[in-house]
């Protein structure tokens, strides 16, 4: 596996590097714990200053870091944009609140000779922070926040295709102040994660990504008897419900499915319409598809931008084709997209029913797949009816009716009148084969650390 800028838009090779060795990777781990032993002495005041200060410095330069994520995986500079401010925002969301969430907790003991407990949150480590592609810059920023803030020190092995945004946010955080050795980019390969993990020093495993690349690691994490959180795919319902107004679902349904070309894990895979306004939705839809524009990700007219990768293409192209001979209708829609780079055509499948593999996959790319519902009841059962659980949304003019049904759809995160939103003061992860674990607020402050008991008793001995 190459750690290489390979441009989507045009597939030209930008840069390569060379992978860590076995002893650039000891060398890593050394350090990172070294930088622990003091890192954890500082009080939690001080260390959020170094978030603080690469807050500032992501806003200051956040046109060169966009254009660096547009150029390694080809999102829109305007989402590019939006990434390096949301991720300014997760550094600040801990600036402002890591102390009081990590403050000692009296207990309500029931008994007074029980004494005075409390529960402290002492850091655990090194940590391995194993990330993708599809948000170079949030995802490393959702992980660091959080842990740096706790105590602890984090080892990033990113996406091969990415090198340079990570390379990039290391020298943010050195440029933010942050002590030697508190965060470190390591070019591991992928058969390098167990002689990672397999060190005493290395506490536990964060990974983003596919569900295979998941369960690999919680295998190795599992042998190792390190903790481990996995946030993983996910094929989110967007239900449309009878009554949902039908011009501002669809141009939701447009947007949820189509930002960041698609591959996002809560994008709106699985559009589940209710019978009765199917027709009308997949009018409606069809048309707003067939709108976007695609081109250069750096021109501002763009609405559509390339896969991350020529890989990624090949194999969601390879994914419609099955569809198809399993049975489901795939149209293509819209104006050509460029031949150049890894553009794929805007698709909606619709017949794609239970016996078809594609009713359970998740397509990472502009493919709609849209599935007709007799009812309410059967949008929630065909809602249900998936291997994964992370995101989802219900869309009605009824909020109430819309939380009533959002609360019968298992899901880590669901939305009413809105495609499944990535905030930083939202908490993120999922159920089922869309992993374990949370990110974000106080859930993923607390996913790395020893939630210790110190009780105070002062009472006489029995004998």
């Amino acid at each position: 596996m190459a750690f290489a800028t390979v441009n989507p838009y045009t597939n030209e090779l930008v840069k390569s590097f060379p992978s860590a060795t076995d002893a650039e990777i000891k060398a890593a781990v050394d350090r990172s714990d070294k930088a622990f032993q003091s890192w954890k002495t500082l009080s939690v005041a001080e260390r959020v200053e170094y978030l603080k200060n690469a807050s500032a410095l992501l806003r200051k330069n956040s046109d060169e870091y966009a254009k660096l994520l547009t150029l390694e995986m080809g999102k829109i500079f305007g989402e590019s944009k939006a990434e390096v401010e949301l991720s300014a925002q997760i550094l600040d969301y801990y600036v402002k609140h890591a102390e009081g969430l990590l403050a000692p907790r009296k207990l309500p003991v029931m008994d007074p000779a029980e004494g005075e407990a409390e529960l402290v949150n002492d850091p655990m480590g090194v940590l391995l922070a194993i990330e993708p592609w599809n948000f170079p810059f949030y995802q490393v920023a959702r992980i660091l926040a959080p842990q740096l803030s706790a105590g602890n020190t984090l080892i990033l092995k990113h996406a091969s295709n990415v090198p340079q945004s990570a390379l990039a946010f290391e020298q943010l955080m050195k440029d933010a102040g942050l002590p030697e050795g508190v965060f470190i980019n390591l070019f591991a390969e992928h058969d390098k994660v167990e002689m990672i993990l397999a060190d005493p020093r290395v506490c536990g495993v964060a990974l983003t990504g596919s569900e295979f690349a998941g369960s690999a690691v919680a295998q190795v994490a599992g042998k190792h008897l390190k903790k481990s959180i996995m946030e993983l795919g996910g094929a989110d319902a967007f239900v449309v419900l009878d009554d949902a107004d039908m011009d501002k679902t669809v141009a939701w349904g447009v947007f949820g499915r189509h930002w960041n070309a698609g591959q996002v894990c809560v994008s709106s895979k699985r559009m589940i319409v209710d019978a009765k306004v199917y027709d009308e939705y997949l009018e409606k839809y069809t048309a707003g598809v067939a709108a976007l524009k695609a081109g250069d990700p750096m021109d501002p007219a763009t609405q559509l931008a390339p896969l991350s990768s020529q890989r990624a293409k090949d194999g969601l192209l390879k994914q419609i084709e099955e569809a198809v001979k399993h049975g489901a209708t795939a149209i293509e829609v819209g104006e050509k997209v460029p031949e150049q780079g890894c553009f794929v055509q805007p698709t909606i499948l619709t017949n794609v029913t239970p016996d078809n593999p594609a009713y359970y996959q998740e397509f990472f790319g502009p493919v709609s797949m849209i599935i007709k519902a007799e009812d309410e009841a059967d949008a929630i059962r065909i809602a249900n009816d998936s291997p994964f659980g992370l995101g989802g949304s219900v869309f009605t003019s009824d909020n109430a009716r819309g939380r009533r049904v959002a609360g019968e759809i298992s899901t880590g995160m669901i939305f009413v009148n809105h495609p499944t939103m990535v905030k930083a003061d939202l908490p993120f992860g999922g159920v089922r084969r869309s992993g374990f674990g949370r990110e974000l607020i106080d859930l993923g402050l607390k996913e790395f650390v020893n939630q210790k008991l110190i009780d105070v008793v002062d009472i006489d001995a029995p004998f």
